[in-house]
């Protein structure tokens, strides 16, 4: 077997998984000023109505993600328009512990809507493939596929339509963009939604090797920030290519130094790189001239 070409596809796949959700992160800190600590039961939430929609109508895991996703997208712009719209005003710790708050309300509703207990969900697809001597499984073939895509796909909109410049406006200068006609309001909605969707669709990634129960997200959601941190905060790309470089480290120190004290090793790592680039790998040091 080739080890490192099979440890590498499947940090491919758990780095694809922690990249949606990091993508969804810094997506809202750059628009909002404020870390959205609730994105991790956001997802979980949505994987329960993906799963509960599944085993209700028996249709396949792809429409159930999808309504998984469309699910998403109405709380995060329900989230924005009844909460952070009211926050405007607010210093960015305070709209952070609200995002607190609301971790709360979604772990209190999901109980009461779903019931206590996990949900089994499929993978996208099934069987195997060998790769080089690496075995490689389809369904993890896809979470990369849709991992790689759907960043390309983000940046690519980011960097050359309308609302991606809109998008990088009102992250550089929330006020000086409304000054210049740029509907921020929407900005930030749209901001919300595409994050909560990204959020759920690595929650339906990660559930068939956990199940959609309330804890799923809890250590993506702490990796996740780790990442935003890692790459940079200045940057939307940084803490993307931070993410996969996490879940690569994690598997190969798993591997090749020890399983059990992986993620403490990774946290360490990450708290050197800190200490010599406080700004993150990708992150530029901002000088405000007075």
């Amino acid at each position: 077997m080739n080890i490192p070409l099979q440890i590498f596809l499947n940090s491919l796949d758990s780095g694809g998984r922690l990249a949606l959700a990091t993508m969804g992160i810094i997506l809202i800190f750059r628009t909002s000023s404020a870390f959205n600590f609730a994105q991790g039961a956001i997802s979980m939430f949505c994987a329960f109505i993906a799963a509960s929609f599944l085993q209700a109508t028996g249709m396949n895991v792809w429409v159930s993600s999808l309504v998984g996703v469309l699910g998403a997208v109405s709380i995060g712009i329900i989230v924005d328009r009844v909460v952070i719209k009211r926050t405007t005003k607010l210093h960015s710790v305070h709209k952070q512990i609200i995002t607190l708050g609301l971790v709360m309300v979604f772990l209190g509703l999901a109980p009461m809507l779903f019931g206590s207990l996990n949900r089994l969900y499929p993978r996208f697809a099934q069987g195997s493939q060998t790769i080089l001597n690496a075995s490689i499984t389809n369904g993890a073939i896809v979470n990369i596929s849709i991992g790689i895509s759907v960043m390309i796909l983000l940046f690519y909109i980011i960097q050359k339509t309308k609302w991606g410049l809109g998008v990088r406006a009102t992250a550089s200068n929330d006020t000086v963009a409304r000054m210049m006609g740029i509907p921020t309001t929407i900005i930030t909605m749209g901001a919300w939604a595409v994050a909560a969707a990204l959020g759920s669709l690595s929650a339906m990634m990660v559930a068939p090797d956990v199940q959609v129960q309330f804890a799923m997200m809890d250590s993506i959601q702490i990796t996740a920030l780790l990442a935003c941190v890692l790459g940079g905060l200045g940057t939307f790309f940084g803490p993307v290519l931070a993410a996969y470089l996490i879940a690569m480290s994690r598997n190969f120190i798993a591997f090749y130094v020890s399983s059990v004290w992986a993620d403490a090793i990774v946290y360490l790592l990450i708290l050197a790189i800190l200490m010599i680039a406080p700004n993150g790998i990708f992150g530029k040091k901002i000088i405000r001239k007075v």
